[in-house]
């Protein structure tokens, strides 16, 4: 019998306390009602969540242990930290309503993360079956950052109600979103690839608050769009064969 090695990976599990320390911070900005810093804090997970992975794979040091506390340290930065932040911000006046709907986002972000931790990948692992936790967090900080920062002001509560139903549904569904993680830095790329590169960065250096919002919303509504556009097709195949035996 193999013994499993014993001992923890620095270096990518520093960066996954990164994630845990930032999903904490969270809390603790959201109770002081400083919601800008609270939802910046999440960004910066995210941040933390998508290199901790990427670091792993590259320097070859991707462990159990390592996948446990990234799902850990999700559920907290990813599934806690934004149905406070969303409770505490505009949910609280609904009152069983509004920590009701806070607690199945934070339900059907650890469903997803029992999930993709329980199942196999898809065999090119070019898709996330439902929207990934840090992608649905993702939306959450950048409206809260919209509104507060940009606008001064707060989002309707019933849109925000709507938003957290939705983003909950979205992230156990089976909508396929994509993974990215056929991207690599060391790889040659074509120019058209590498000036897209450049163009995001740019834009989120530039404008990052817009480019956040915008982000985050399309590749939210990237799988849903995707899905209706293949029925479409496969009900189109399906006439055409009628129609042309």
């Amino acid at each position: 019998m193999i013994k499993p090695k014993k001992g923890i990976h620095i270096l990518p599990s520093l960066f996954t306390t990164g994630n845990v320390f930032c999903g904490f911070y969270s809390f603790i900005a959201a109770l002081n009602d400083k919601y800008f810093l609270a939802a910046w804090a999440i960004v910066f997970a995210i941040i933390f969540d998508i290199l901790d992975g990427r670091i792993a794979r590259m320097t070859k040091t991707t462990s159990a242990f390592g996948m446990q506390y990234d799902s850990l340290a999700d559920v907290i930065s990813f599934g806690m930290a934004p149905a406070f932040l969303c409770y505490a911000w505009v949910l609280k006046p609904f009152g069983r309503v509004g920590w009701m709907a806070a607690f199945l986002y934070l339900l059907c972000a650890a469903l997803r993360l029992a999930r993709f931790n329980s199942t196999k990948p898809d065999i090119q692992g070019q898709y996330f079956t439902g929207l990934a936790t840090p992608a649905a967090a993702a939306v959450i900080a950048s409206i809260i950052i919209a509104f507060e920062d940009l606008l001064g002001t707060k989002v309707h509560p019933g849109f925000m109600v709507a938003t957290v139903y939705i983003l909950a549904f979205l992230m156990v569904s089976n909508v396929k979103y994509p993974a990215f993680k056929k991207f690599e830095f060391r790889k040659r790329v074509t120019f058209t690839r590498f000036l897209l590169v450049v163009l995001l960065i740019y834009v989120l250096a530039t404008i990052p608050k817009i480019a956040l919002f915008i982000i985050s919303f399309g590749y939210t509504l990237f799988g849903p769009l995707r899905a209706l556009s293949l029925q479409k097709n496969k009900q189109n195949a399906v006439l055409n064969n009628i129609r042309h035996p």
